[in-house]
């Protein structure tokens, strides 16, 4: 039986990793935390099959984890949850190839929605 997918939540508020940990594992998720991307980027990036992440945390910022990504892991879906929502960095994010662009508080429904985006691979056309 295969394993669960293995979401990383990376997000400088311990209490929104929490909270997001708890929805993920209550939707049948395995979740690991990070309060830094640089953390994360530091072992776990080929471990994983999905990133959540904030947009603004202390050193290194939400685009600029997503760049680094794209060189390391491109077909690493992204999340991005933020409390501080803008057009400029939304539109950045998503051209970029984010799967999702949230609104901290967002709603599980929405969470699960990008979730399956992100984790349902995309029909091959021949």
């Amino acid at each position: 039986m295969p394993s669960s997918p293995l979401i990383a939540i990376i997000d400088d508020d311990g209490m929104v990793r929490a909270s997001l940990t708890r929805l993920l594992r209550s939707m049948g998720l395995r979740v690991l935390g990070f309060d830094s991307a640089e953390v994360f980027l530091a072992g776990s990036i080929h471990l994983v099959d999905c990133v959540i992440s904030d947009m603004q945390m202390p050193g290194m910022s939400g685009l600029a984890l997503q760049q680094q990504v794209l060189v390391d892991r491109p077909d690493l879906p992204v999340i991005f949850i933020t409390a501080y929502p803008d057009e400029p960095t939304r539109s950045r994010a998503l051209t970029a190839g984010a799967v999702c662009y949230l609104e901290k508080p967002c709603s599980a429904d929405a969470l699960s929605r990008c979730l399956d985006r992100a984790l349902t691979p995309e029909p091959r056309v021949t």
